[in-house]
């Protein structure tokens, strides 16, 4: 049986994906914090605030722009783990077709087997039967 070489399927966070992750965190929560601030604010603040929308839309594109980041990179991953399943699940539907093979070539030998074991116990039966006709008679 060809065995392929086990490859770790276990993904675990690295520094840079754990900056990206905390970068992530700290965008949203600053966004958060802007988008809360600007609800609490009356109508008329916000007229005399346009450079407010301006930070706002800067900071949802500097989020979206780390989600796509990180989202990017965990995609990619899932892909290459989709992949290996594949090629793992192909591979076994391959040994499962082979090990059929080499059971049913097993059973087609053991009823041969069985059938010249048979034809042999006959035989001697009837040289048996021969033999003890012979002495008595």
């Amino acid at each position: 049986m060809n065995a392929m070489p086990s490859e770790k399927i276990e993904t675990t966070l690295d520094d840079s994906n754990l900056a990206a992750v905390s970068e992530v965190e700290a965008g949203i929560r600053d966004f958060v914090r802007n988008d809360v601030a600007y609800l609490r604010r009356s109508p008329s603040m916000l007229a005399a605030e346009p450079a407010l929308d301006a930070t706002a839309e800067a900071t949802v594109n500097n989020v979206n722009s780390l989600i796509q980041r990180v989202a990017g990179t965990s995609l990619a991953e899932i892909e290459n783990l989709v992949a290996e399943l594949e090629s793992l699940r192909d591979l076994l539907h391959n040994e499962g077709q082979r090990v059929q093979r080499e059971i049913s070539g097993y059973a087609q030998l053991s009823q041969a087997a069985m059938k010249s074991t048979r034809m042999i116990a006959d035989n001697v039966a009837q040289w048996k039967r021969a033999a003890d006709g012979l002495r008595n008679g």
